[in-house]
């Protein structure tokens, strides 16, 4: 069997990735664009720091796993710790989990957040300029700060949040 040349593109991934963010954008999009011109004020700011809770999250989920130390994980299997193996698994494949977590729902979220709180603008003050400019100011804040914190969390920490990203997946991995 011939050993795959990691200098490669791998044009099947590039492709899969872009489907990806392609559905998962339109989806997120749908559920913000439909729900929350619907819903209150609150309820639509709360929906708000959800998407930029959840992009600073896996922000930080795809810098540990590119800044995790594999041999850590192999010792870890080794003993049978739950987990372990799929931390393995996922720094093995740290370029496309990172690019997922990363590009895909990291991105995505700022962008659904930034729509979001457009919306938002637009219920409390109608199209107030300053009203506006100051709630995108805020995502934008909250959104950039967020990923400068777990930035440097994520590079000192890698390793135990590499660790509890992979037991988490190991609850909804079937088998």
């Amino acid at each position: 069997m011939r050993k795959k040349n990691k200098n490669l593109i791998d044009y099947i991934w590039i492709t899969k990735i872009v489907l990806l963010a392609f559905l998962i954008s339109i989806v997120f999009t749908f559920v913000s664009e439909t729900a929350i011109p619907n819903i209150n004020v609150v309820l639509g700011i709360i929906l708000c720091l959800i998407f930029i809770v959840i992009g600073v999250i896996f922000d930080m989920v795809g810098v540990a796993v590119a800044s995790a130390d594999e041999a850590v994980f192999h010792s870890m299997a080794s003993r049978k710790l739950k987990g372990a193996a799929m931390a393995v698994k996922l720094k093995k494949n740290a370029d496309k989990v990172s690019s997922f977590c990363n590009d895909v729902i990291g991105d995505i979220c700022g962008i659904i957040s930034g729509s979001t709180g457009a919306v938002i603008a637009i219920k409390i003050a109608e199209n107030n300029l300053l009203v506006t400019l100051f709630i995108m100011g805020i995502i934008s804040a909250l959104t950039i700060g967020g990923k400068a914190l777990e930035k440097s969390l994520a590079i000192t920490k890698s390793n135990n949040i590499l660790f509890i990203f992979a037991k988490i997946l190991c609850i909804f991995k079937r088998g």
